[in-house]
């Protein structure tokens, strides 16, 4: 081997000789995380639990908030004899209780190792003081402190949601980011906002000696890491005008939802029956409870019911019709009790005939609007009625029905609207015709939407012709919405032709008893409503009770829709619910107290069935 060769090969030696020395200084001395890791098998963490993020309304007042709890943790490796009836007596539990656990702990030994987990739950303070006094004669046992969630105002327990212990399955859907113990928001605003809600969890470390027993802190505390709280989060909801609007839904089943027209913001969002916060506050020794409820209280109809608009579509379709020229203002129709084809009749109450078009939103005629939709759908601009249908489609679609509106509520549905695509399925191509689909000219047959969505028509209405996709949270320091919360979605109806169609719904609650107006119930002087009530077909009873409003007429600042299930006409129930909340909303008091006193003392839920 020649010299030059040789040195090359020490030299080689040398610097690979150096580079393995410099990475074992880094890995021993250096860094932490190799040594952490290193004595992994002698080290506890003591997990500090985050206090969860505080829910706020529009107006600052707290929906949700934060109280202490207390729960007993054990670590089965760490348990040495103990005294089994003083631990029972200590924690105001059988001996039996104590006992079955530790046996369920030896048979997951292996599984559990050195982890801590949950013996109790959420102690009284009294209780978790006297363990307190005698833990030491307790070894491996220890109390842990957490917060859990206060419902200081009672409001909105449908669309809050709860926070549980997350299970097995919860974990797998979340790897890495829980653990046996934790808790997570599992419906409502709890669960859609739970990244931002939950905060991060911190930890202390211990070092552990050769006998399992805490001797010290790891690194003098150093290594420690603070929780991170979640953080807060402010509603649109206002939570007066919420539990107001509980109050009146009480004894009925259905919705209730007000949003404010210029900005989208949902205002209130109830489901009727649902569920109280002090049950949300226990919700585990609830739940058995809830999910056997014949009338589903967690079901959150707002969103997720798709129900027969009725005849506040109607709205819907003389709007296509004046945007597609085959509906003119003064066009007048017969409606002698309904329209009549062949044998048939689709039936209508007694008004009088012929009417234009502010009438027959006045006085909600069901004739005057088949003619209407037949008039587009046989259009000779379009080479067949499926070709008509499907451009109807089209604009119904555009006023957010058929899909999910996108608002920011976890498990929203979007309904349904019909194309030609369905109907020739059922009645094969070119074996249909008008006479065929008449039904969806009042809003029935196949159209299903949820009351969120006809909410969201009222706001378009108030806006004369656009909407912003409701939502429920707001901006604030913590938390940003995204930008599809500001911008306007526009129909495909021009805005010029609403304002055609807005003084028959202004005519319709202001007109005065007995001229014709079909919600005179909802009037309140000085306000200014404008509605359209709705008596959707049900097949299993009496017709759902429908109405959709907006106040004042002018620069509106709150539009409503109101649900109630088998209540009969739509002024009867819907309107002067939607009324009152109207009033309380922009006025803060109510002047109709007898209205007031019958709507919140009627219990109409038997007229439901409870199979749904």
């Amino acid at each position: 081997m020649t010299s030059s060769r040789k040195n090359k090969l020490l030299t080689g030696l040398v610097v690979a000789s150096l580079i393995l020395v410099i990475k074992l200084f880094v890995i021993q001395i250096a860094q932490d995380k190799y040594k952490i890791d290193s004595r992994n098998n002698s080290m506890v963490y003591d997990i500090i639990y985050p206090t969860r993020g505080v829910i706020y309304d529009r107006n600052g007042k707290i929906l949700v908030g934060n109280k202490v709890a207390y729960d007993i943790m054990v670590t089965p490796r760490e348990v040495q004899p103990f005294d089994t009836a003083l631990l029972a007596r200590t924690l105001d539990v059988s001996e039996e209780f104590i006992k079955t656990k530790m046996a369920e702990y030896a048979r997951d030994r292996r599984k559990i190792g050195y982890q801590s987990v949950v013996l109790l739950k959420q102690l009284p303070a009294e209780t978790y003081m006297k363990f307190a006094e005698f833990s030491y004669m307790f070894p491996g046992f220890r109390g842990q402190t957490r917060s859990i969630r206060d419902y200081p105002f009672n409001a909105g327990g449908n669309l809050l949601g709860y926070v549980s212990e997350v299970d097995a399955a919860y974990m797998k859907r979340h790897p890495g980011e829980y653990r046996s113990g934790d808790y997570a928001g599992k419906t409502g605003l709890e669960a859609s906002r739970e990244k931002e809600l939950r905060g991060e969890k911190g930890y202390q470390i211990y070092l552990r000696n050769s006998k399992n027993q805490i001797e010290s802190r790891f690194n003098d505390g150093e290594s420690d890491q603070e929780a991170v709280p979640g953080k807060d989060i402010v509603t649109t909801i206002d939570a007066t005008l919420q539990q107001y609007g509980q109050e009146l839904m009480r004894g009925k089943v259905g919705s209730l939802v007000a949003i404010e027209p210029a900005t989208g913001e949902i205002l209130t969002l109830v489901s009727s029956p649902g569920i109280d916060v002090d049950i949300l506050a226990d919700i585990g020794k609830n739940y058995q409870k809830i999910i056997k409820d014949p009338y589903k209280p967690m079901f959150n109809r707002a969103v997720q019911a798709s129900y027969p608009p009725g005849s506040v579509f109607k709205l819907v379709n003389g709007l296509i019709g004046l945007q597609e020229g085959t509906l003119k203002p003064t066009d007048a129709y017969p409606c002698t009790k309904g329209y009549h084809f062949g044998k048939h009749t689709l039936g209508c109450h007694a008004h009088p005939s012929p009417l234009q078009l502010e009438q027959a939103v006045m006085m909600s005629c069901n004739g005057y609007f088949c003619y209407v939709l037949r008039n587009m759908l046989e259009s000779n601009k379009y080479k067949d009625i499926a070709q008509a249908l499907d451009k109807w489609n089209d604009y119904v679609r555009s006023f957010g029905f058929g899909s999910p509106l996108g608002s920011d509520f976890p498990s929203e549905l979007g309904g349904t609207v019909p194309s030609s695509k369905l109907y020739n399925r059922r009645y094969g191509k070119g074996g249909w015709k008008f006479t065929t689909i008449i039904s969806i000219s009042i809003g029935q047959g196949e159209i299903g939407v949820t009351p969120l969505q006809i909410a969201n028509l009222s706001a378009i209405m108030a806006n004369r012709g656009y909407y912003i996709i409701p939502h429920l949270i707001k901006d604030s320091p913590e938390v940003e919405i995204d930008s599809k919360y500001k911008e306007r979605h526009y129909t495909l109806v021009d805005t010029t032709q609403f304002h055609k169609v807005i003084p028959g719904m202004w005519r319709a609650v202001n007109s005065g008893f007995g001229s014709g107006g079909t919600a005179s119930i909802a009037a309140v002087p000085g306000l200014d409503i404008c509605g359209k009530t709705g008596t959707a077909q049900n097949p299993r009873g009496d017709d759902n009770s429908v109405f959709i409003c907006f106040a004042p007429k002018d620069n509106p600042k709150i539009a409503v829709a109101a649900y109630v299930e088998n209540a009969g006409f739509g002024a009867a129930w819907a309107a002067p619910i939607a009324s009152l909340l109207i009033e309380k909303y922009l006025r803060g008091d109510i002047s109709r107290k007898d209205l007031e006193k019958r709507i919140m003392d009627a219990d109409i839920t038997w007229k439901v069935k409870k199979d749904k």
